[in-house]
């Protein structure tokens, strides 16, 4: 299966009949889901059909956007703010009790560096972790492939480059321990 390809970090190409069809589904999920109010009418089921297994004391704050649902893994307590884009091609696990502030942009995907290649349409993914009790403020982004500790704070505005350690403050572009 391509999915499991992209999700093993295997080059795969964007364009296979597979994937284009759970993008698909997954952009007509969003659709529903992004026409719902925050814990309003359809909420929950709207959030459960676009990440499976969601738990029930963990939320998302309608407009989200990405590619599957299915990569991403939230735990216990989690609140996702407005505006936040996770391109979960690869796994994105965010542990308990973890607050994700507005505009925070997760990526797991990576092109070839090769301009040749990259036209072929081939992707591949590495994962990214979120610990548990982490604080990731507004409008930051998190590269593919970066694992954060428990109890972080990422500073808003922040580009999370390399993994960053449990118990410390990270901030700036490349974000860095304070």
């Amino acid at each position: 299966m391509i999915r499991e390809k992209l999700r093993n970090g295997e080059w795969v190409n964007i364009m296979a009949e597979e994937l284009q069809s759970l993008l698909w589904q997954t952009k007509l999920n969003l659709q529903v889901f992004n026409s719902t109010i925050l814990r309003g009418i359809g909420y929950e089921e709207a959030l459960n059909n676009l990440i499976p297994g969601i738990p029930a004391t963990s939320f998302i704050c309608p407009q989200f956007w990405c590619d599957y649902g299915d990569g991403i893994k939230l735990e216990e307590h989690v609140f996702i703010n407005y505006g936040c884009v996770f391109l979960d091609g690869g796994d994105i696990h965010i542990g308990a009790h973890t607050r994700v502030g507005p505009s925070v942009q997760i990526y797991t995907i990576h092109h070839p560096m090769n301009h040749i290649e990259r036209r072929k349409g081939l992707e591949k993914a590495y994962p990214v972790s979120i610990g548990e009790d982490c604080w990731i403020g507004g409008g930051t982004i998190i590269c593919p492939g970066v694992t954060i500790g428990d109890r972080c704070i990422i500073g808003a505005g922040s580009v999370v480059t390399k993994d960053i350690p449990s118990d410390v403050v990270a901030v700036g572009n490349p974000a860095r321990v304070q």
